[in-house]
């Protein structure tokens, strides 16, 4: 069964910098056969895909409002996704969720994929 664990989250000021961290584990297929991404979902508010890399790593999908300022990458040997995050704003506050599928599609974005963790949580202040 796929595990997700996400860390790294936390309180920032505007302007400010964090790196989020996805360890996955009980991975079936190849490493490279899953699509993992970031999803982040604000009180009141519907879940957002924001980054993502799809199968064989080469390929990565951003929302505009994070583009230039959020990078995704990952370490297949280690099984880690992470997500960092520059030049915060206080519209960024949200939990982030780390989420994954095999043999996925490039028209299906992170909210759509079926493993997910439990969250870490990201506020910025203003």
């Amino acid at each position: 069964q796929v595990q997700l664990v996400e860390s790294g989250g936390g309180s920032v000021q505007a302007g400010g910098s964090l790196r989020l961290s996805c360890a996955a584990s009980g991975l079936k297929y190849n490493r490279r056969n899953y699509c993992m991404g970031w999803f982040r979902q604000a009180p009141g508010k519907g879940r957002e895909g924001i980054a993502a890399i799809y199968t064989g790593g080469e390929t990565t999908y951003y929302v505009d409002s994070v583009k230039g300022r959020f990078a995704i990458s990952q370490d297949n040997a280690n099984n880690t996704l992470y997500l960092q995050m520059n030049s915060l704003k206080p519209e960024d506050t949200a939990m982030y969720y780390c989420a994954a599928m095999a043999w996925c599609r490039r028209s299906h974005l992170p909210q759509d994929f079926p493993y997910r963790g439990q969250g870490t949580q990201v506020t910025v202040s203003s």
